[in-house]
Parts: structure tokens; sequence; C-alpha cells
């Protein structure tokens, strides 16, 4: 669907998901190639935006089902679909929303896979080298893991986000919504090294290709802002080297964090502020905690709990 022309009040919504809601740059690509799959199947019904009505939605759902889309694919595409008709009658361009009673496919609930602390500490300390391709993907992964950021979050970051001395970074989440994160002690020793001389300024070109490239934290070895790609091209080739490949990308180092901040005791509330979720039933999606671990934290807190001792 490269190239598709959308018609005009998708791409209305476009921006107005881009300027009003702050809505980053993968987002709206995703939601550009949503509507662009609902704007053929428009198309090939002889259906306008703004004449669609609940039945013809609801046909819509059944057709991405034909398609033998994954239910994760289909569930984005109708939300959508839903989204620009809820956009088109709250400004008044279409009488009513034929979405708002019209269901997504159920997607199965499924957790990511959190590392083991011992998988991490296999992973972080085989990055040893002292080159500064060496220093700069120990940081990375260092940071990851140690603050729970997002992959676009890590490779956004700008020199003036980040205190090493005061151990704070501010981050840019979804929304263009900025929060301080805590460094702890070995992302902070991890980012000194990379900062040192012989880590970024070793990498730094003569001349800087574009203007933000200068401020960048992490630099490819052209020079310029590592990239999303480029980035989790690295965690991939240092989970690989320690046979972790299959069971490791940048997201699955967030998810570790706040699984294992939750198991040794973390406040849920603390670690949705840390990962900057909006709402805890999130927090509660990607984290995972033991049946085990919550019997024994009910166990020990709760008064009525314990066990009477019979002695």
């Amino acid at each position: 669907m490269t190239g598709l022309v959308l018609p005009l009040p998708m791409e209305e919504l476009l921006t107005w998901l881009a300027v009003e809601r702050g809505r980053a740059p993968s987002t709206i690509e995703a939601y550009r190639r949503d509507l662009g799959r609902y704007a053929v199947w428009l198309e090939g019904r002889g259906l306008a935006v703004d004449a669609v009505t609940e039945a013809d939605l609801v046909d819509y759902v059944h057709s991405l089902g034909a398609a033998g889309l994954a239910a994760a694919t289909a569930a984005r595409a109708v939300v959508a679909a839903r989204s620009l008709h809820r956009y088109l009658a709250v400004e008044g361009v279409a009488e009513r929303d034929p979405g708002a009673d019209v269901a997504g496919p159920s997607v199965p609930s499924g957790l990511p896979k959190a590392l083991s602390e011992a998988d991490i500490s296999r992973l972080l300390d085989a990055v040893a080298g002292d080159r500064p391709v060496d220093r700069r993907d120990r940081a990375i992964l260092e940071v990851l893991y140690g603050t729970g950021l997002r992959i676009a979050e890590l490779v956004g970051l700008s020199l003036a986000d980040v205190d090493v001395d005061g151990g704070l970074l501010r981050a840019f989440g979804k929304g263009r919504k900025e929060r301080i994160v805590p460094l702890g002690r070995l992302a902070r020793q991890s980012l000194e090294s990379w900062l040192d001389p012989g880590g970024r300024p070793s990498m730094a070109p003569v001349t800087w290709a574009r203007r933000g490239d200068a401020e960048a934290v992490f630099l490819n070895q052209r020079g310029g802002r590592l990239s999303r790609q480029g980035a989790w091209l690295i965690v991939k080739a240092r989970a690989d080297a320690v046979g972790l490949g299959a069971n490791v990308w940048p997201h699955v180092l967030r998810h570790s964090c706040a699984t294992h901040m939750l198991e040794r005791g973390a406040d849920i509330r603390a670690v949705q502020e840390l990962l900057g979720h909006a709402s805890i039933s999130t927090t509660q999606t990607y984290t995972r905690v033991t049946t085990e671990r919550l019997k024994a934290v009910y166990d020990a807190a709760h008064p009525r709990a314990r066990r009477v001792s019979t002695r």
C-alpha cells in the first residue's frame, strides 16, 4: 500500500493525531497502513467514508478475519477504522459514529517472557571490550535494562537529557510525554564510559551530517544518531553472541526490568511511573509477578493471612 493516496478525511485524521495528540511518527505510519487497508476495502464496495453504516463496519471486521490476518493485526486495523469514524462524528463530517458499538476481534492475552536475572547478567557481562562500539553497546544494554526505556526513547536521548552525576535522565515517551527516570549504578558507569574520550567522542565525525546528530547520546559508526533499527540489531547481535538471540529483543529488556523490580517487592505504581504507562492496567500487562510471590507478600502483610500456631 506504499504510495496509496488516502481519502481526505483519513489524511485529516492523521494530521490531527500528529499535531493535536502528539502521536509518534511510527504510530502515524501504522495508522496510515491500516487506514490504507480500509480505504481499499471501501473502494472495492463503492462506499464513501462518511456513508459507512454499522453493518458495513461489521462486514469489514469479518473481512479481516476471512483474509487470514492475525488477531492482533486485525484488532489494530479495526481500531484505526473506529478512530476515523469517531473523529468524523466529532468534527461534524458524519451524522453519527457507526463504529461506536462495533467490537474488534478478540486478541488472546499473552505476556512476553522476562529473562531470568542470571540470563540478564550473562548478556550484560559479555560486553566486556573497551572499543568505542563495546562501550556504546554496553551502555545501550545497561540503560535499557536499568531504566526500562522503550527503544524509541533510548535512541531519542540527547546529551542535555542525561545527568550522569545526578543519576537521572529525561525520557520522552508516547505522545512526547516527558518523565524523569533514575539511573542505577551500573547504567551510570556504562554511560560515563561511553561519554568519556575513548567512547562517543572517538565516533563523532569532523562535520555533523544533521543538526540533531551532534546532540545524540548514541551514535552509529558513521557518526549519526543511532536509529531504532540500529539499536535493535545491536541488542540482537549481543544476545546471539551468548546464545540468547531467540529470546531477546529490546522490549524484553524493558519487560525484564519491570518484572524483576516487582519480584523484589517494588510498588507497582512506582514501576508504572518508571515505565511511563498512562494506566496501571498496562503495567500489569507488561509485568509478571508469580503466584508464589503474591502469596508470600499477602501472607507477610495481611493481618488475617498468617497461620495461627497450634503449639
